[in-house]
Parts: structure tokens; sequence; C-alpha cells
């Protein structure tokens, strides 16, 4: 397989959004996602542990070009396939999520593929032609993802960032208080859940974030 590994813009990773169909409900997705973009928000996750493939597929249809016309990326979170059906930007995957050089073949050169990280030892297994990032976390412990492995703290995430031979965003619990440490570490962004889901105006929390980021 033939690729640069340059391609990839880690820009893309400043302010990244996860969605949580629980903490959007009452805002709803859409409304959510494009508020949030409107604040500065860089790339979008579309997380839905409980949807089918079905409603995966019809809420990214919808959300494409609302995100097209800011030239905003949209990746899937695990389902390689709903990221195939609805023909978005890439995927995320988790350790357990499938295959990264099956998920590069079945989405083609140009999709943007992620790969969640919790230990060190993880970054000698990675297939650097498949990847484009690495999501780096916890940081912290967080509620919008029960099973999560022990949080790393901003210690841990520093050496992973160090020894990460790809971009990598944090995650994690990651609040605007702890958008200066985060930068600090070198990782290339941060993703947020119920930082900008949820909140009262996603707009102006996602500009919150990137001040806090830049300042």
């Amino acid at each position: 397989m033939t690729r640069s590994p340059r391609r990839f813009d880690r820009q893309a990773l400043r302010l990244y959004l996860v969605t949580d169909p629980e903490l959007c409900a009452d805002r709803g997705i859409e409304d959510t996602v494009i508020q949030a973009v409107n604040g500065g928000v860089t790339l979008v996750q579309l997380r839905d542990k409980g949807a089918s493939d079905e409603e995966l597929v019809a809420l990214a249809l919808r959300l494409k070009p609302l995100l097209a016309e800011h030239r905003i990326p949209l990746v899937i979170n695990d389902r390689v396939q709903v990221a195939v059906d609805a023909e978005v930007d890439g995927v995320h995957l988790g350790q357990d999520d499938g295959d990264v050089s099956e998920a590069r073949r079945l989405l083609g050169d140009e999709a943007i593929i992620g790969l969640s990280v919790q230990r060190p030892e993880q970054l000698t297994q990675l297939d650097l032609r498949a990847l484009d990032y690495l999501g780096l976390g916890p940081v912290f412990a967080t509620s919008t993802k029960r099973d999560h492995a022990t949080p790393l703290g901003v210690d841990g995430l520093s050496s992973l960032v160090a020894a990460s031979p790809l971009p990598s965003v944090a995650i994690g619990g990651l609040k605007r208080e702890h958008a200066a440490a985060i930068r600090a570490s070198g990782a290339d962004g941060m993703a947020v859940v119920s930082a900008i889901c949820g909140q009262p105006d996603p707009s102006q929390a996602a500009q919150d974030l990137l001040a806090a980021w830049q300042g």
C-alpha cells in the first residue's frame, strides 16, 4: 500500500467533537453539531452505541451537507460499514473494533482513519500505512464511556504523545480548564463530549474551548 503519512492535516484535531445522543437529546444531534461547528469545532465523530446501522447511516447523511458546507470532516465511531454506506470522511476505531488495514481497504486511500490508544505497548503494534491519527486517553475518568481504561492523567498523556509516531488527539473527561495542560502535553488537539454536547450554548462552549486552547 502506497500512501503519504503527511496527507492528513493535524489541524483538524484541534477541537474534535464526539457526539452523545443522551447529552444532545434536548437540542438534537444535528443542531448541536452545526452550532458547535459555528463555534469552531474542527472535526466531528458520530458516536451512538445504541443506534442501528441504518439509523446511523440516516443521521450521517443528514449531517454530511451541514459539515461539507464548512469543510469539516465527519467520521463514524467503530462501524466501518456505516462509514462506507454513508460515504463519510472516515472512521475512528477502538482497539477491539476490527483491523485497521481492512478498514483502509474498504474506505480507500483518502479516508481518515483514527485509532484509540490507552497504553504505551499499543504504540508498537500500529499499522502506520493504514492510520492517520491516534486518540490518546482517557486522560481523566469520564461518565460518557463507562467501560473506559484506567485514566492516564496529564503526565501519562505527555508520555504517549512523545512516543506517538502519528498526530494525536487527547480524549477523556476534558473540559475548558484542561486545555492549556493538554496543549502543553504536545497533543494536536482535544476531543470533547460533555464540554459541548448538552451545554446551553454549544457554539459558545466551542468558542470558549478554542480560546482556552489558544490562550
